[in-house]
């Protein structure tokens, strides 16, 4: 997840501040605190895809100091506990990197440390990402005997020539028995599915899609591919799709999905009833949540304040740190200025938007705050709104990024 936060240099560390920091007076004063979720971090990949700029890093299996860096991880949260206690956990998701790396005594090992530490909820969804290639049969029920009951499979794509052009470690046959294993293993999974490949077609994609919505998946997440910075694509930047083929390849994906009985419930997710990803819909709503890990950021909500934290990135920076009781390299309160932004930046993703009340309640800010901005979105036909909801309109879900940058921080 990525939080509008500067990024930390490694070298420097944020001492430990004393729960009373968090607790003391502010200007805020939040009725309650929102739902808190707990985002686990794994690092490793066996190679790094070209298109990819989170924090991942190459590694055979047999070199993963995969024991130190759950040692670490459990200190990490042992750390935090004070900033959350007598709070309940809603969901945990694992990911990466590749969390399927790590064997099902390892994610056992780390959910029974959650567990012994925090109060979960009982139907508390608990989210592995898993790659095709990186899992052998049974594994997935060995997963999900350890507590795990969602997985998120990061297909990408079926068709062979594709997977080659983004640089991954599975062909279209492990792709499909991998999430042929999924369906036996699991209630609820996720296909990751990517569009606006170089070199696709709308026919190449219908293929896809096709091929995908076989399987039956409950719920789907699909993702333009964009040209991040620092990555390989960056450098050697391919030929994609033009913009206007792209939107028809989401129209496509739109349609496809509708008809199989997936709805679009967020700007990248397609769901069943009843299998929405809890997980997710926490951060849209401005919900609260502890990453633990390399690299991992974390949102909190106190009675007066909010505040985001960061990890050290570097495995190694990460797991010498958190073992040492320190491994925060950035911590700071959002500003009141920044809240209102931060908010709908989250809320307008969601398709059928939000209850107002909710952002008083997540904020602790007045309806006043927002309100020249929600004028001028309904004014330019960006949103929809009556006296206690607000959603974006069709046209405002083409125009994300223009509609989310109406409630930036006026400058002084």
């Amino acid at each position: 997840m990525t939080d509008q936060a500067c990024v930390p240099t490694e070298a420097s560390v944020i001492a430990p501040h004393d729960l009373q920091y968090y607790l003391r007076p502010g200007v805020l004063q939040l009725a309650a605190l929102p739902p808190l979720s707990l985002y686990v971090h794994l690092p490793w990949c066996l190679k790094k895809c070209p298109y990819c700029d989170f924090n991942s890093h190459e590694v055979r299996a047999a070199e993963m100091p995969w024991q130190r860096y759950l040692d670490a991880l459990l200190a990490d949260l042992e750390a935090a506990l004070p900033l959350i206690w007598n709070r309940t956990v809603h969901s945990i998701f694992i990911g990466g990197g590749t969390p399927s790396l790590f064997s099902p005594e390892a994610i056992d090992r780390l959910l029974s440390g959650i567990r012994s530490r925090l109060r979960l909820r009982p139907d508390c969804e608990v989210t592995l990402e898993a790659n095709p290639g990186t899992f052998e049969k049974e594994r997935f029920k060995a997963y999900r005997g350890a507590g795990v009951n969602r997985l998120s499979v990061g297909v990408q794509s079926f068709n062979d020539d594709f997977l080659k052009t983004l640089g991954r470690v599975h062909d279209r046959a492990q792709a499909l028995a991998t999430v042929e294993e999924a369906v036996q293993a699991f209630d609820t999974f996720n296909l990751d599915i990517m569009y606006a490949l170089p070199g696709q077609t709308l026919t190449d994609l219908k293929l896809d899609m096709a091929t995908a919505l076989a399987l039956a998946p409950p719920h789907i997440s699909i993702y333009q591919l964009t040209i991040e910075p620092n990555t390989y694509f960056a450098k050697f930047v391919p030929l994609l799709p033009g913009e206007d083929e792209a939107y028809d390849m989401l129209d496509l994906i739109t349609d496809m999905t509708g008809a199989a009985g997936l709805k679009r419930y967020e700007v990248s997710a397609y769901a069943r009833a009843g299998h929405r990803c809890f997980h997710n819909l926490n951060y849209w709503q401005f919900g609260d949540y502890l990453g633990l890990g390399a690299g991992a950021h974390s949102k909190l909500s106190f009675a007066h304040r909010v505040v985001r934290q960061v990890r050290f990135r570097e495995p190694g920076q990460y797991m010498k740190n958190a073992l040492a009781g320190h491994c925060l390299t950035q911590e700071a309160q959002v500003s009141i200025a920044d809240l209102p932004f931060e908010f709908m930046l989250n809320a307008l993703r969601l398709k059928d938007g939000v209850a107002l009340q909710l952002f008083y309640e997540r904020t602790g800010l007045g309806l006043a705050s927002i309100q020249r901005a929600l004028d001028q979105a309904e004014r330019q036909g960006l949103i929809e709104r009556d006296l206690g909801h607000v959603k974006p309109s069709a046209r405002g879900f083409d125009f994300l990024n223009d509609l989310q940058s109406l409630f930036l921080p006026s400058l002084p």
